[in-house]
């Protein structure tokens, strides 16, 4: 099964509000389970409120400020395809798949995913250099996290 596939199927069990998936076939066996089995505390927050500022104030400074700042490119990032642990090398003995600087293209494996004691091979799906590494090596990711910013 493809990380495509996979990917579409997370996306119609979030639109839909479905917790699990499987699928048994010769080729593959494949179970995806969203949320805990527990639930969850509720944690809530409240925010300090913040003091008003002059409005006049605020206005000035903006233009002048998009005037001298260069517009820089936005950064784009390679994204966990799924949930699970991250690593960055196939063995803890072995060189990373990627490192800041190298050059990835989209069939580049900068990574692998352990999800339920399978290891998926993730692609940069992206090319371009790699700026900065996001998630440190054995780190839980979830679907759509940031793993990595290129340029």
């Amino acid at each position: 099964m493809k990380i495509e596939e996979i990917k579409t199927i997370v996306k119609l069990m979030s639109e839909h509000d479905l917790t699990e998936f499987k699928i048994e076939a010769e080729e593959c066996n494949l179970c995806i389970r969203r949320g805990c089995s527990s639930p969850a505390p509720v944690v809530t927050q409240i925010a300090a409120p913040m003091p008003a500022a002059p409005a006049v104030a605020a206005a000035a400074p903006a233009p002048a400020a998009a005037a001298e700042a260069p517009k820089a490119a936005p950064a784009e990032t390679i994204d966990s395809p799924l949930v699970g642990t991250f690593y960055r090398a196939p063995s803890p003995e072995a060189q990373p798949y990627a490192k800041i600087g190298d050059r990835v293209s989209a069939d580049t494996v900068v990574g692998i995913i352990e999800a339920m004691k399978v290891l998926n091979e993730i692609k940069a799906e992206k090319s371009g250099v790699i700026k900065e590494i996001l998630v440190e090596n054995g780190q839980p990711v979830e679907y759509g996290e940031a793993l990595f910013v290129i340029e």
